[in-house]
């Protein structure tokens, strides 16, 4: 599927649910005495959806990836601040509230992840170098691609004909 906003990725959305519960979580009175723990965390959970709409409206897949990379270290350290948490007596009745979190945080940097294996692998430097002519090879070679489809299943089609028309032969 093809996004053309960064609000429209899966990714996004889910990385601002995950902010959305973490400055939840954060707005406990058991942060007060922490210095910047509280801050920090909140940061870093809202850097993650920041940097995946920055990398989205830069146009380039060179500057996507590189964002891409931000937000899954973001995610990172998301998860390094919540296992923090997680270690520290006054937290001790929210362990399953910080598991949840660490999952969702997870679950992001996996998303990332593949999102991230399937750009390092395209040809296409993304919209911002888009002209007339890289759009028609890009349609060209969607065209091709329907053709070699379509010649694969005629041509198993064919060897199952024939397979069929040898056995029927023996018979």
């Amino acid at each position: 599927m093809k996004y053309s906003t960064f609000e429209e990725l899966p990714v996004w959305k889910a990385a601002i649910q995950f902010a959305l519960r973490v400055f939840e979580f954060t707005a406990k009175a058991d942060f007060r005495g922490l210095g910047d723990t509280k801050n920090q965390l909140e940061r870093a959970a809202l850097s993650i959806s920041n940097n995946i709409a920055e990398g989205f409206e830069r146009g380039s897949t060179k500057d996507l990836i590189n964002f891409l990379y931000i937000a899954r270290g973001s995610a990172g350290e998301s998860r390094s601040m919540l296992r923090l948490c997680e270690s520290t007596p006054r937290f001790s009745n929210f362990k399953s509230e910080i598991s949840n979190l660490i999952s969702d945080a997870t679950g992001i940097s996996k998303q990332l992840h593949g999102w991230l294996g399937s750009l390092k692998d395209s040809n296409i430097k993304g919209v911002k170098y888009f002209n007339k002519q890289t759009k028609r090879n890009v349609e060209q070679d969607k065209e091709f691609e329907e053709f070699d489809r379509e010649m694969a299943r005629y041509k198993r089609e064919l060897e199952e004909k024939l397979m069929q028309r040898g056995g029927d032969m023996q018979a």
